[in-house]
């Protein structure tokens, strides 16, 4: 997957509301999707993000995005995990199980040797198109108040077209507008 990519229409077992279901992900479409792919349930860096990611769950909702957690693991040992851990029973959106790998392979963060993923996160805007990627080493964990200021730029630019967010841009700063002469300078 690379920016500007389209959601691709696959289902999935997932894990939520305390049921295995399936799940289409072009049912997504329509409001903003986050991925968060991760190595494997029962790990060490793994429930410390999740649950991050459930405390900040709400802000992401009332922004109409929905969150997803990936991994290897079958909706079985997703549901497992939910029930004896105390940090993923705080999860409360969607757990994707991909024990094939398909998904992982196609976004590109499948490790073949181990049959896990990276560490990965993918924001999709509401048409399903890719406006934000991170990939790198499982040993870090990641920032739900990064991934959530991230998707708030994205959110922001998407409704502001002519307007671009700066580092480190926060809802409520300034923003910037840049001006292009008739030859693309600015």
């Amino acid at each position: 997957m690379k920016i500007g990519d389209k959601l691709p229409e696959m289902e999935f077992e997932i894990f939520h509301e305390n049921e295995i279901k399936k799940v289409n992900l072009g049912d997504y479409k329509g409001k903003w999707l986050v991925m968060l792919f991760y190595p494997a349930d029962f790990t060490f860096v793994c429930p410390t993000e999740l649950e991050e990611a459930a405390e900040h769950y709400e802000l992401f909702k009332k922004s109409d995005a929905e969150i997803i957690s990936v991994s290897t693991d079958t909706a079985f040992v997703h549901k497992a995990w939910h029930d004896v851990s105390p940090a993923i029973k705080k999860v409360d959106y969607p757990m994707l199980a991909d024990p094939a790998g398909k998904l992982c392979r196609l976004f590109g963060t499948y490790i073949e040797d181990e049959g896990l993923s990276l560490r990965a996160t993918f924001i999709f805007d509401p048409d399903g198109i890719l406006k934000s990627l991170e990939i790198h080493d499982n040993s870090i964990g990641r920032s739900a108040r990064e991934i959530l200021r991230k998707f708030q730029a994205a959110k922001f630019v998407r409704e502001n077209p002519d307007s671009v967010c700066p580092a480190s841009w926060e809802p409520g700063r300034e923003v910037l507008k840049p001006k292009f002469d008739l030859i693309g300078n600015i």
